[in-house]
């Protein structure tokens, strides 16, 4: 079911490169439509969105009325609301304490350079399914920075609204909601709604149409596309621990990615065994069987360095070092969308309400990316008001580097600006 490389053989790093590189080729879904989908959206508009969630969907309408949605909220388990508003109040606690101080500078000639966090005024969310958790983690740190327009996409459901879904959206005061899923909710975000930047986590085809979005709209500085999860065990962790954290991740999707890493031989059998026994029991595990088999695997390290170096290759969304020693591992490991740290730290909980954010980077991305975080809704701005001796001071040096580059109307430009009466 799940395959294995072991770090004795001299060409473990290209077989694992091969392992992740066929995930992050995006070849295993053919996902050339979506080109197609967003180019008849950015051309016709709401005609062609309405015609591709009636093929993909079945669905006719794209926004829902407040009664309509005041009346799914009805349907909700009480004490899923309940778990929503505590989920919500520690999100937004933590994503609080990220607001970045503005920076003002003044020289000794009273030249002003400040640098301002400037809200990003319009924001497209897109919420996979019955997913409220992502809703929070996406809308909340956008509300937070101070957004003033967030528009949430969200797909029927069996042909309901996901009531949870709606739930958070009016706790978190989203005022538009669109139901649509899939590439054509990232066109219609990017050229019906117009908004600014598209942030929410998705499947292949949400992950391409981001990529082919991208440049008319904004975007998370990561790859958020199917989930993935890298768990360092040793002899001393709970076979249970590692087996429910693995299938965990692969529950999500086909394209999910679950890998243990360990330096226990003996621990692989009965991480195998264990898989195979509680597998069964699962309500999806067609799934959770092709994840494991296609995007599952074991990699037998013969140290601690060479540990850290699969960890830091592998990059992955989530890591969870679930091992005694953690205190070695923590300062060396630097690629990975967030650390669960310890036997009482599932990786599971923190898509839900411990407070950190659970869009994370994915494919590798978390070698050069970080997770959602309150930075992703604003702009940087710099403010520059030279005085007039102060122009005078930097301007003449300036001149010289204008020279230099052969930048004549520059040079001009800053000479018109000095010694004027």
């Amino acid at each position: 079911m799940i395959k294995v490389i072991n770090c004795k053989n001299k060409n473990y790093k290209n077989k694992l490169k091969i392992f992740l590189e066929k995930r992050r080729s995006g070849k295993i879904v053919d996902t050339s439509i979506v080109s197609k989908i967003i180019k008849d959206i950015k051309k016709n508009k709401l005609k062609a969105l309405i015609k591709y969630e009636k093929k993909f969907s079945k669905n006719r309408k794209i926004k829902p009325t407040q009664r309509e949605i005041n009346q799914s909220i009805k349907t909700l388990d009480p004490k899923v609301k309940k778990a929503i508003d505590f989920a919500y109040s520690r999100i937004f606690k933590f994503h609080s304490l990220q607001k970045s101080k503005n920076i003002k500078y003044v020289d000794r000639y009273k030249n002003k350079i400040e640098y301002k966090h400037v809200p990003i005024q319009k924001i497209g969310v897109y919420v996979p399914a019955n997913l409220p958790s992502t809703l929070l983690m996406n809308v909340i740190p956008a509300k937070i920075a101070g957004v003033k327009r967030i528009v949430v996409a969200n797909p029927i459901l069996n042909g309901n609204l996901n009531a949870a879904v709606m739930y958070a959206s009016k706790k978190c005061g989203v005022k538009e909601i669109i139901t649509c899923g899939g590439a054509q909710a990232i066109g219609s975000l990017a050229y019906i709604q117009q908004v600014n930047k598209i942030t929410g986590p998705g499947n292949d085809y949400v992950t391409k149409a981001k990529q082919l979005v991208f440049g008319d709209v904004g975007i998370e500085g990561m790859i958020a596309g199917p989930s993935e999860i890298c768990i360092v065990a040793d002899n001393k962790t709970e076979l249970n621990e590692i087996t429910t954290s693995l299938l965990g991740q692969s529950e999500h999707g086909e394209n999910s990615q679950s890998i243990l890493v360990t330096k226990y031989k003996d621990l692989i059998k009965k991480v195998k065994k264990d898989l195979n026994i509680n597998l069964k029991k699962l309500s999806r595990k067609k799934i959770v069987s092709k994840s494991l088999k296609n995007h599952g695997l074991i990699v037998l390290c013969q140290n601690d360095n060479q540990i850290i170096d699969v960890v830091n290759e592998i990059a992955p969304e989530h890591l969870e070092l679930n091992i005694s020693n953690y205190k070695k591992y923590i300062s060396k490991i630097y690629n990975a969308g967030s650390i669960c740290i310890g036997k009482y730290s599932p990786m599971a909980v923190t898509d839900y309400n411990v407070g950190s954010n659970h869009t994370l980077p994915t494919l590798g991305s978390a070698k050069f990316s970080s997770g959602l975080n309150l930075s992703e809704f604003y702009k940087k701005i710099s403010y520059i008001t030279l005085s007039k001796k102060g122009v005078e001071k930097i301007g003449e040096s300036a001149i010289h580097l204008a020279n230099y580059e052969s930048l004549t109307a520059h040079m001009l430009s800053i000479r018109s600006r000095m010694r004027r009466k």
